[in-house]
């Protein structure tokens, strides 16, 4: 297959000028959109994304023809983070290609909200990788909807048993003030129900401060953190320019780096490296590795960029957000691969590639297999189950790279899971949605 380079549109919707397309996908073609954003406040952070990803997506039809002889044909959209243009895109590229588009990753909460429905509707699976609706993990109300590995209030959890191990145990908690930065949207949003409810149950008081996008302007909320509540930690949930302004501001007001700990979208390199020295310290949540010392890697130099073909320079592959891009098409084609498995080695349709997610098992010996040995923790999604709820790690920042700074830690499930299931039920009621049966 030959790979063409595509014309950045000057209007409208704008199509990544590193992408790859067709324009119309033969039988032994799997079409896959790729909503990204290379242009617009959080290019930044959008940008490794959508290279790792598509760098993956390239390595598999050099080295292995695509899946099991069917070619991938990836079409990137740029969104600009933008939720009407994401839709356009939406709408634009679901029915291309012989079998219509694999699955979409909005790569935004606001999107992935604004098209569950109507993917419900086409038939084409949504993966939110670690973001979107967190409640979408109960797959009996929204089969169309997969969150794997783990999801925001699964991450909030996980940061408050953090925050108690380090003050000594949970009991510790009472009497803590915990503060949460969060980009004001409906990402930022997601993680306050449930750091409200263990507020509750810990003991600790819980303070909100909302950040109007972008998040340029901080010093008032930094100056009433730093000078007026002098909270014991204080938690991230911000994106794109947000987080290296809040890590700047929280040291011009004296807060310790190692107190302050962001989302897994509030840490990589775009986020510290504005930030110089002062960026020393900071701490973020993760689910796989940084770095470029991992097979896969190694395929991707060998046969992506050893070919003059790479999306982005050598120098960027292993960065945080790179390798989140790369891991989100790994789920995308190993669901395909797993719908194969069942229906047969050609293009899938979306509902097949459902049922793939559905039954997807990336075991210890699976991932070894796609040369990601100890890079991320095994994933197993379910009918019941779309998130897997896999344990997370915190990275802290070193200056020039991230280290592991913790053991993986697992989420509450005891009490997120009920959440889900609480939230799905008051969903389907109000959709009129009649839950189906998981075996």
């Amino acid at each position: 297959m030959r790979f063409t380079k595509l014309i950045l549109a000057a209007v409208g919707l704008a199509v990544g000028v590193s992408g790859f397309a067709v324009s119309e996908a033969k039988a032994a073609e799997q079409f896959i959109p790729s909503l990204v954003y290379r242009t617009g406040p959080y290019a930044p952070n959008g940008t490794p994304f959508a290279d790792g990803a598509m760098d993956y997506y390239k390595m598999l039809n050099a080295r292995d023809g695509g899946i099991n002889g069917v070619k991938l044909v990836v079409e990137e959209c740029d969104t600009g983070y933008n939720t009407d243009r994401g839709v356009e895109c939406y709408e634009r590229l679901k029915g291309k290609g012989e079998t219509g588009a694999a699955a979409f990753s909005p790569l935004s909460t606001g999107i992935t909200y604004a098209i569950i429905e109507r993917a419900a509707k086409d038939k084409i699976p949504v993966f939110s990788m670690g973001y979107g609706r967190t409640d979408a993990s109960d797959g009996r109300v929204f089969p169309y909807v997969f969150t794997a590995p783990s999801t925001y209030w699964s991450q909030a959890s996980a940061l408050v048993r953090y925050v108690g191990s380090e003050e000594g145990g949970m009991a510790n908690l009472k009497g803590k003030k915990i503060a949460l930065v969060y980009h004001d949207s409906a990402y930022g949003k997601e993680p306050i129900p449930t750091l409200e409810t263990l507020a509750e149950k810990y003991g600790f008081t819980f303070h909100k401060f909302p950040v109007t996008h972008p998040g340029l302007e901080q010093k008032a909320t930094w100056l009433s953190i730093g000078r007026k509540l002098r909270p014991d930690w204080v938690f991230m949930w911000g994106w794109g320019v947000m987080n290296q302004t809040a890590i700047k501001e929280a040291a011009a007001v004296g807060f310790p780096m190692n107190k302050f700990i962001g989302a897994w979208w509030s840490g990589a390199e775009p986020d510290t490296r504005p930030a110089g020295k002062a960026a020393i310290g900071y701490k973020s949540a993760a689910f796989h590795s940084p770095g470029s010392n991992f097979i896969v890697h190694q395929d991707i130099f060998q046969h992506v960029y050893g070919k003059g073909n790479g999306t982005t320079t050598e120098d960027l592959v292993g960065e945080v957000l790179y390798n989140r891009g790369l891991i989100n098409s790994v789920f995308v084609s190993e669901a395909i691969r797993t719908a194969m498995s069942k229906y047969g080695n050609k293009a899938m349709t979306g509902e097949q590639i459902r049922w793939g997610f559905e039954n997807l098992d990336l075991t210890n010996a699976k991932l070894s297999k796609l040369g990601l040995s100890r890079f991320m923790k095994p994933v197993k999604i379910t009918c019941l189950n779309h998130e897997g709820g896999t344990p997370l790690r915190i990275q802290e920042w070193k200056g020039q790279q991230w280290e592991f700074v913790s053991d993986w830690i697992e989420p509450m499930n005891d009490i997120v899971r009920p959440m889900i299931e609480a939230s799905a039920a008051k969903y389907a009621a109000e959709k009129g949605i009649t839950p189906r049966t998981c075996n």
